[in-house]
C-alpha cells in the first residue's frame, strides 16, 4: 500500500529523533565495524540515520517504488546497500549481522517465521532492535481526529480502525517487552525500552497528504478516500484554523539475541 505513495511517505511521515540513535549506539555498541540488517527500510528515513554512524548497512525493502527512492535518497553513502526482497524471503547467503533494526515494519513481518530468522540472521551477541511511533493525545488538547470523528463514520461507517488515540500516559505504561509484537520467547533476552516525544504540525492540505500514507486510509476505496480526505482537509482549515498538531511517542526496543 505504501508502495503508491511514496513520495508522500517520505515527506509526511515522521522521522527518528538522533536521541533515539543516541541510545541505540548506547546499548547495542553499534560503530563503524558493525553491520547492520535493516528490515523494510521503507524511503530510508531510518536508514539515513543510521548511515553516518558508519556501520555497513543492508537495508530491505519489498516495495519497488519504496526501495527506488530509499536508493536516490541514499546513493551519497557508500556503506548502504538497498535490496528488493521481503524479510520472510530473503537469501542472506550465509551473511550475519551484529544488530537488526525494523523501523515500523516488524508488525508486517509473519511472526512464525520472523523472529526465529532474525535471531539466526545475527551474530552471537547481536542485538533486535524495534523503532516506531505511536500516535498519542493530551487531555484539553485539540486533536484532528475529535474533531473530524463525524466525517470519518459519514464516509466509511462502523469502521474499527476509527478511534481516538490513546493518551500519552497510556502508551508510556506499556513500557516492558516488545509492546503489541508477538512474544519472541526465549529467542531474546530482557528488553530495554525508551520514548521519545515528536509533534509534526499540518495545514489541512498537508494533514490530508499525511493520511493518505497511512494504511488505514489506503485500504478504502479510492473514490471514498478522497472524498473523506477533502472534508478533513476542509474541516481543519475552517474549524481549526489550518493547523493542527499530529503529536507522537517515538520508541525504541532493544534485546539482546539469546545464547
Amino acid at each position: 500500500m505504501f508502495n503508491e505513495v511514496p513520495e508522500l511517505y517520505d515527506r509526511t511521515r515522521p522521522t527518528y529523533p538522533d536521541a533515539l540513535f543516541a541510545d541505540l549506539t548506547e546499548i547495542t555498541g553499534l560503530g563503524q565495524r558493525s553491520r547492520v540488517l535493516e528490515v523494510g527500510c521503507g524511503t530510508g528515513q531510518a536508514t539515513r540515520s543510521l548511515a553516518p554512524l558508519g556501520c555497513q548497512v543492508t537495508a530491505l525493502e519489498p516495495g519497488d517504488g519504496l526501495a527506488a527512492l530509499a536508493r536516490q535518497r541514499l546513493a551519497m553513502f557508500g556503506n548502504v546497500n538497498v535490496e528488493s526482497s521481503t524479510f520472510e524471503d530473503w537469501d542472506d547467503r550465509g551473511r550475519r549481522f551484529d544488530v537488526l533494526v525494523a523501523a515500523s515494519s516488524w508488525h508486517w513481518v509473519d511472526p512464525a517465521v520472523g523472529w526465529r530468522k532474525a535471531r539466526e540472521m545475527l551474530s552471537p551477541g547481536g542485538w533486535m532492535a524495534l523503532l516506531g511511533h505511536a500516535t498519542v493525545r493530551r487531555p484539553g488538547e485539540p486533536e484532528a481526529y475529535a474533531e473530524t470523528a463525524d466525517l470519518h463514520e459519514r464516509f466509511s461507517p462502523g469502521d474499527p480502525d476509527w478511534g481516538h488515540p490513546p493518551l500519552e500516559d497510556e502508551v508510556r505504561s506499556t513500557s516492558e517487552g516488545w509492546g503489541p509484537n508477538h512474544d519472541p520467547g526465549d529467542l531474546f533476552g530482557p528488553t530495554t525500552v525508551r520514548w521519545y516525544p515528536n509533534v509534526l504540525w499540518f495545514d489541512g492540505a498537508g494533514f490530508a497528504d499525511h493520511l493518505r500514507t497511512l494504511s488505514i486510509y489506503r485500504k478504502l476505496n479510492d473514490d471514498v478516500r478522497e472524498l473523506l480526505l477533502e472534508a478533513i482537509a476542509e474541516r481543519i482549515r475552517t474549524r481549526l484554523d489550518d493547523r493542527v498538531p499530529r503529536r507522537y511517542l517515538s520508541m525504541l526496543r532493544t534485546g539482546q539475541r539469546a545464547d
